[in-house]
């Protein structure tokens, strides 16, 4: 059995900033991430500029492609409404390599090719039959659930679902893309899709199950799909031969961890999982990680369960508009709404500000 002080459960954007801010202050953190390299993730592929702004507080700044505009496509009409202030479009892959070597540069222990089986309390069990003890766990796994630390969400009758394939690259695709994050939606779902910083562009949707049902497949719902949504087609036409789509099921939505244990922190969508339209879900595993270092700095383990509270009263909004969004969104007669409401930047502004979450201001470099 081996044991440490600080322990990080994943090596996504949540774990690697979590790891650098402990390494920061001697704590000597281990973080065990299951992939041996750093592939693309699931989710992922936009930071926006309230994120950027929490990243160059930490002293991080990642380069990508500049986006200025959200577009909204639905029922063959779209709309069009400035950013209220610079994001950018980065890929998972090259967004948690740039942390993760940021976290080894600061002396955090980053252990790849290690599956975690399983968690009871802060203690973690290995695919290879190891145990691993920390003093404080930080749980930061993303959309994945750990068996022992399940999150107590309903899915539903018509759970939804996350899909994500890469297009490009090609400089038509970045010609017909710009500056611009667009959001695709259809009638059980909507897709949000971003140029990145190697010319192709990352789709990302979330829809309900059912669709999938319908179709068939994977690759049988995105020909559907691009029937449906003739600017989503248009673009999918650079999907290339023998695509890499990515899924996962039953996604929670709109949960929330309201309550933890002694000792374990709740990081990114471990903490809230926020309707992926709202291009908060990096903002979210950040800025819970910088809350997390925060409240550790303070009370050490006994600083999890004020944390959580905390950060679940920090996200109810953002979670619940982005919520209301997605429901407008899944719907003809509320994608309409959308579109009238994505001519009015003020309101579009608004929107965008209302479903940020802040980093603590409290954390101290």
């Amino acid at each position: 059995m081996r044991r440490t002080s600080a322990l990080i459960a994943g090596g996504g954007p949540a774990g690697a900033v979590a790891a650098l801010l402990l390494a920061r202050h001697g704590a000597a953190p281990v973080l065990l991430e299951r992939s041996r390299g750093t592939p693309d993730a699931l989710c992922g592929g936009f930071l926006s500029w309230r994120t950027l702004a929490s990243l160059r507080q930490i002293g991080v700044e990642p380069d990508g492609h500049v986006v200025r505009r959200v577009v909204l496509f639905a029922g063959g009409r779209r709309s069009e409404s400035p950013l209220p202030a610079p994001a950018i479009g980065l890929s998972r892959r090259r967004l948690d390599a740039f942390l993760l070597e940021a976290a080894q540069a600061a002396g955090a222990g980053v252990e790849r090719g290690v599956t975690i089986r399983s968690a009871e309390g802060r203690t973690l069990h290995t695919g290879d039959g190891a145990t691993v003890v920390g003093e404080t766990l930080f749980l930061a796994t993303g959309k994945h659930d750990l068996r022992g630390a399940m999150r107590d969400a309903d899915p539903g009758a018509d759970p939804a679902m996350g899909v994500r394939v890469r297009l490009g690259p090609h400089p038509a695709l970045t010609r017909l893309v710009g500056d611009a994050i667009e959001l695709h939606a259809f009638a059980g779902g909507y897709g949000g899709l971003v140029a990145q910083e190697d010319g192709s562009a990352n789709l990302c949707m979330a829809l309900r199950r059912s669709r999938l049902r319908a179709a068939g497949d994977l690759p049988a719902l995105l020909r559907v799909l691009a029937v449906e949504c003739p600017a989503l087609g248009e673009r999918l036409a650079y999907i290339g031969e023998t695509p890499t789509i990515d899924a996962i099921a039953n996604v929670p939505y709109g949960w929330r961890a309201r309550a933890t244990e002694t000792g374990v922190y709740r990081l990114g969508d471990q903490a809230g999982v926020i309707p992926s339209l709202a291009g908060e879900g990096m903002g979210i595993a950040i800025a819970s990680a910088i809350r997390a270092v925060a409240a550790w700095q303070r009370q050490g383990a006994a600083g999890a369960i004020g944390y959580q509270h905390d950060l679940a009263r920090a996200l109810r909004r953002p979670i619940l508009l982005a919520g209301l969004l997605r429901t407008l969104a899944e719907d003809r007669r509320g994608s309409t709404l959308l579109l009238a409401g994505g001519r009015v930047p003020w309101l579009v502004g608004r929107a965008a500000a209302w479903t940020r979450v802040d980093q603590m201001p409290a954390y101290q470099s």
